[in-house]
């Protein structure tokens, strides 16, 4: 893994400082020089210790894509999002653009670019999806990343040929929701969290895929809920007789769901803030 910048620049002080001691052995004490060394060597340690917790596990994140422009930015479709892959400690984020009129990208500045055309990053043709249903084919670039939410320079070039300087950094890494499966019925684990701690839900319960839309039944353990809120929309007991039993969208798996439960069970109706977690088994 490629040290970050404030690193390289500490292990230079260092470096150098090591060559003044040597440089004054002859007059300095040598309990003197060695207190130098040991600082020195502390030093390093302490840097390489937070460059390594700095560093995200191998695994599959997604980010924000920050820029300093209105018109290159990350796709709509994917709300300012990317793909964050870590492997072997080195960063790599995907970005879908907004169209194909941005054909290469360079880490680095315009002035190099030109310069430097073998590292000039390629694009990818990705298929974007947005609210509406509709679909598009955009550009969407692989980019090497030393260090997250810090600001380095990213140079695009458009279909005219020119190269454009701009800042960009990523940032707000979050682990990756899994997919949803296949179509078909599973069954999940359910972990409820928030309100007093006196209900819970069962779990596991069953979770249906559909065009790839998740359904899970939710089952309290009191027949006192009336309606849920999910993402602003109520939904309604889908039984008249015990424990109230509710089916209620699934956005993500192994990712917290904000949901509200409205009692009865008290002297006026209460709406209470749960989150539920769900994974396959």
């Amino acid at each position: 893994m490629k040290l970050n910048h404030k690193f390289a620049l500490l292990l230079a002080g260092v470096m150098l400082a090591g060559a003044l001691v040597g440089c004054g052995a002859s007059s300095a004490p040598a309990s003197s020089a060695a207190s130098s060394e040991a600082a020195a060597s502390s030093a390093v340690s302490e840097a390489a210790s937070a460059s390594a917790e700095s560093a995200l596990p191998d695994g599959v994140y997604t980010a924000d894509f920050d820029t300093d422009s209105s018109m290159f930015h990350a796709n709509e479709a994917n709300d300012g999002k990317g793909t964050l892959t870590v492997k072997d400690g080195q960063m790599t984020f995907h970005v879908s653009l907004v169209s194909k009129k941005i054909v290469n990208l360079y880490v680095g500045t315009a002035e190099d670019a030109a310069s430097h055309e073998a590292d000039c990053l390629q694009p990818t043709t990705d298929t974007v999806t947005y609210s509406d249903g509709t679909s598009d084919e955009v550009y969407g670039f692989d980019i090497p990343v030393e260090a997250l939410d810090e600001d380095f320079q990213l140079a695009i070039l458009g279909t005219k040929g020119k190269w454009y300087d701009h800042t960009v950094r990523v940032a707000n890494a979050q682990p990756a929701a899994a997919e949803a499966p296949a179509d078909g019925t599973y069954t999940c684990d359910v972990t409820l969290e928030g309100g007093s701690g006196r209900a819970t839900v069962e779990s596991p319960a069953a979770l249906t895929v559909a065009d790839g839309r998740m359904t899970a039944t939710i089952v309290w353990s009191s027949p006192n809920y009336d309606y849920m809120l999910v993402d602003g929309e109520k939904y309604l007991p889908t039984n008249t007789e015990g424990n109230s039993t509710f089916e209620i969208p699934v956005t993500a798996l192994d990712t917290p769901l904000d949901v509200v439960g409205d009692t009865v069970a008290m002297s006026t109706p209460h709406e209470i803030e749960y989150t539920l977690t769900f994974t396959l088994k």
